[in-house]
């Protein structure tokens, strides 16, 4: 679709009203349970789930909502849906419980497969990243928006983004064959914003991650000029197959970059 500026700006304060939902918690004393996974899970997790999926209701009601917390859908029901918002209510809840502020909140929405329009939120910062494929993104500060673009082409050396919490062999592999590559550890969904502000060039993942860990960064990304693939070259695509886990990925501003890199 094309984006209203006023279902922009709704999820935009959607966001924010979740960011308060989650510093609220954040800056006092709170428990961590485990999931199934084993994935942390916090009251600020669950406040920013009420908050944002109340909220968009409220905004676009004919629209559904699926939430990491709300994981537990008819998979049949949800196959259905041809348009919905994708969200991470608290992206990074390893960083919120080590409290170095680098998680954030994600919302995305998903039309016939495709991420296009994605919000990002960094609760402690209040760094904002807004974009739609072929609309452009943004980093937006107050009420000001700033256009941000990937940095293409790239240049020497790589900055590559890794993360913080999840590093594999296959990851590290990658970084030894790339001679002289800066590396920069981010957190959470924050890799995607610093690749569209082209302050790094190359994300690559080779862990599992949820279609709610991917879907804003990667329409805040291609909106920037980057893209998001998978192993074989193809674009994300949500809510196709009956699983929410994601495969391999690499994310990268330049795209010229990918006939560069070590197979």
């Amino acid at each position: 679709m094309n984006l209203a500026p006023s279902l922009r700006d709704g999820v935009i304060a959607i966001a924010r009203a979740a960011a308060a939902e989650i510093l609220n918690v954040y800056d006092g004393e709170f428990a961590v349970q485990h999931k199934d996974d084993a994935s942390p899970l916090t009251a600020a997790d669950l406040a920013a789930h009420r908050c944002i999926s109340d909220g968009l209701r409220g905004l676009t009601p004919n629209i559904p909502v699926l939430s990491e917390e709300s994981r537990d859908l008819d998979i049949a029901q949800r196959r259905q849906w041809q348009t919905f918002w994708l969200v991470d209510p608290l992206d990074g809840t390893r960083e919120f419980v080590k409290r170095n502020g680098e998680f954030t909140i994600n919302i995305a929405l998903v039309e016939h497969g495709a991420a296009t329009f994605g919000v990002i939120q960094q609760p402690v910062t209040g760094g904002l990243w807004h974009g739609a494929p072929g609309q452009g993104a943004f980093r937006r500060d107050g009420e000001i928006d700033t256009a941000i673009t990937c940095r293409i082409p790239a240049a020497t050396p790589l900055r590559i983004a890794a993360s913080r919490s999840h590093r594999d062999a296959r990851t590290e592999n990658l970084l030894a064959a790339i001679p002289d590559a800066d590396v920069q550890g981010y957190g959470s969904a924050l890799k995607f914003c610093k690749l569209a502000e082209g302050l790094i060039d190359l994300y690559p993942r080779f862990h599992p991650t949820s279609e709610w860990d991917t879907a804003a960064g990667q329409a805040i990304v291609e909106a920037a000029g980057g893209v998001l693939l998978d192993l074989q070259g193809r674009p994300f695509r949500y809510n196709q197959r009956d699983s929410l886990l994601n495969g391999d990925f690499i994310a990268v501003g330049d795209r010229s970059l990918l006939a560069r890199l070590p197979a």
